[in-house]
């Protein structure tokens, strides 16, 4: 049987669809919840009461738990006084749709989670537990890391901000050791005229590396900076403006800087994992009495053979008479100029939200804010917590266009 022509009559009309643009919804209120840290050596506060003020005068509303502020030296007549209702229950400040924290969700605050909430912390990934991020998962949070956030640059601002407070606060802690108040062999970093400067040996050349040279720099300090990337190298001499002595890490060359140097300052950043371990324990046994070391990179398993975790309680130990300064999370310590800059990244990233109608419309309109979300209403998307751990990875732009 021959198969029957399509009909086409000109009485039909053809007509093009309307294309249908994407409009900006309104904006919404948000419910932005700052609850107390317990967590260990955490003193920072996400937002600070002149941010809560900015949120507050632009339709927000905020609740903080009582003495949340304290370690950052700000009480609660700080934020109430800003605009901010403070709540002594935690529970309360649970209920809020939107959850800001200096620190990482633990097991106990979990259980407090609400269905649904979004949460705006740091991830910690070396101390980061499969149950945590399972019961998250459980109750389809969307969660947003400080590390791993971006700016329309590309750059990690927070993470660039801690590490510019970890730099700049290295050789301030480093010569309050060298001191003999502190039973240090009584050297002033830096030095006088007609005194050989003190000797600072730094590994890494990224940020903190960077503003580590800086401070031992303008104090007066003779700097040798080693790291094996000579695009970062480069990078230092260039932003410091000043030419420096550099060298690629060569363990002979390394083993006879430290030999000689007073102050020795690990900076190298874990960004894949653990830190490699460069300086070997015979290296350290070889270096001055009294010398000190000031390991940044503790945060992610030192780079010194010799480093174990302190506290701000207690920094520093000693060992083959080299005092060891090995405190994690050092921008916790300095926790007033750390919640500032912390919250000087958020604040405008949480009117933008408000403006944008909530979380799920920036990050559609926002590109750069994907790569900070690692959960997405429950799904994981963030590739090396779902390898690590053996969760289900989802694609977190196949996600956002499947909800469009």
């Amino acid at each position: 049987m021959a198969k029957s022509k399509p009909f086409v009559s000109s009485s039909f009309s053809y007509e093009t669809m309307e294309e249908t643009l994407d409009v900006k919804p309104k904006g919404a209120e948000l419910l932005i919840g700052i609850p107390r840290e317990n967590s260990f050596n955490e003193d920072r506060i996400a937002l600070t009461p002149e941010a809560v003020g900015v949120m507050v005068a632009n339709g927000h509303r905020v609740v903080v738990e009582t003495k949340a502020g304290d370690g950052a030296s700000y009480t609660d007549k700080d934020y109430s006084e800003a605009g901010a209702k403070i709540a002594y229950d935690k529970k309360e400040v649970f209920e809020c749709e939107i959850l800001v924290k200096s620190a990482p969700i633990s097991e106990s605050e979990c259980e407090l989670l609400k269905p649904n909430q979004t949460v705006i912390s740091p991830i910690h990934m070396a101390i980061m537990k499969r149950d945590i991020l399972q019961k998250m998962m459980d109750k389809k949070i969307t969660a947003l890391s400080f590390e791993n956030l971006k700016d329309d640059t590309g750059h990690n601002p927070i993470v660039r901000s801690m590490s510019e407070i970890a730099g700049s606060a290295v050789m301030l802690i480093a010569g309050q050791y060298l001191s003999k108040a502190n039973n240090g062999k009584g050297v002033l970093v830096g030095g006088i005229s007609g005194i050989p400067p003190t000797k600072v040996i730094i590994i890494g050349a990224g940020i903190v590396g960077e503003y580590a040279a800086r401070t031992a720099l303008a104090m007066g300090a003779s700097v040798k900076v080693f790291d094996n990337s000579i695009y970062r190298l480069k990078r230092l001499q260039n932003n410091i403006g000043v030419r420096m002595w550099t060298s690629v890490m060569e363990p002979k060359i390394l083993a006879k800087q430290l030999k000689t140097c007073d102050v020795a300052v690990g900076a190298l950043s874990g960004a894949l994992g653990r830190t490699p371990i460069i300086v070997t324990e015979e290296m350290v046994s070889n270096m001055r009495p009294g010398s000190v070391i000031v390991d940044v990179s503790i945060d992610h398993g030192g780079c010194f053979e010799t480093s174990k975790v302190t506290s701000h309680e207690k920094p520093v130990f000693k060992k083959y008479d080299v005092i060891h300064y090995c405190v994690p999370n050092i921008p916790s310590g300095f926790a007033r100029t750390a919640s500032q800059a912390i919250s000087n990244v958020l604040m405008p990233l949480m009117l933008e939200t408000g403006d944008d109608g909530g979380i799920d419309h920036i990050v559609w309109h926002k590109i750069n804010i994907r790569s900070g979300i690692y959960l997405y209403k429950g799904s994981l998307t963030n590739f090396f917590l779902s390898e690590r751990f053996d969760l289900k990875f989802t694609d977190l732009n196949l996600l956002i266009a499947s909800k469009r």
